[in-house]
């Protein structure tokens, strides 16, 4: 089985060679096989956020090695790292992050004007992300014009714009109530299950995380507990 996330001995700190030089994270080790669905689980100044930056090649460790999908982060440029996180990594966050001028489906199509695709081609994958969320009959509102739930869906479309192998989810339904926090880990359990994709999702939520395949708890920068 191919690991597509490989971290050994992370340790990422602040403040460094300062005496209020803060250690996060201690010598993580995580492994990640591709097609898997993984929570990450703890309390509020656990080290998930940290945790999520560095797997999302949003920050670099400041110790320790990290291969994502293949690729040593550490040998590559931030522009690089830009690409990678573009390409192979497809973000969900708490707060939805959609711009707020712009159409669900102007919002769903803007990762791939990034990645160079024609008009057309995005306007049709737009189109089609918008239907696998049930969200076809909603794509010229904007924002402001969508309940929380459908803006999750809308984002978890955009997540997927550039058919990236994982997707990685940070409180993706802690803004939700939890009815329809359970319809997006339908989505994410579809997405996992029907389209391959490698599922990250990071969340304080032990009943959410229980419909997961792995359940990694983090406590203090360390993972304390890992159970199937």
């Amino acid at each position: 089985m191919k690991t597509i996330i490989d971290m050994h001995s992370i340790i990422k700190s602040f403040y460094i060679g300062l005496p209020n030089e803060l250690e996060i994270l201690h010598e993580i080790d995580l492994q990640v096989y591709e097609g898997e669905f993984i929570s990450i689980v703890g309390q509020s100044g656990s080290g998930k956020s940290t945790l999520m930056n560095i797997i999302g090649a949003l920050d670099r460790p400041t110790s320790g090695s990290y291969v994502l999908d293949g690729e040593d982060i550490s040998e590559l440029t931030d522009n690089e790292l830009s690409d990678i996180r573009n390409i192979k990594i497809g973000f969900v966050f708490q707060t939805f992050n959609l711009i707020p001028r712009s159409s669900a489906l102007r919002n769903i199509e803007l990762p791939m004007l990034y990645n160079g695709l024609g008009m057309t081609e995005r306007t049709s994958r737009a189109k089609e992300l918008l239907k696998m969320v049930d969200m076809e009959d909603r794509m010229t509102h904007k924002p402001s014009e969508l309940s929380g739930g459908q803006k999750q869906r809308v984002a978890i479309a955009r997540a997927m714009a550039n058919n990236p192998a994982i997707i990685l989810a940070d409180e993706p339904t802690g803004a939700l109530d939890s009815k329809t926090g359970e319809l997006v880990m339908d989505i994410f359990a579809d997405l996992n299950k029907n389209h391959g994709k490698t599922v990250v999702l990071i969340t304080h939520n032990t009943k959410l995380a229980a419909r997961t395949d792995r359940i990694l708890t983090l406590s203090d920068g360390r993972f304390e507990r890992i159970e199937s």
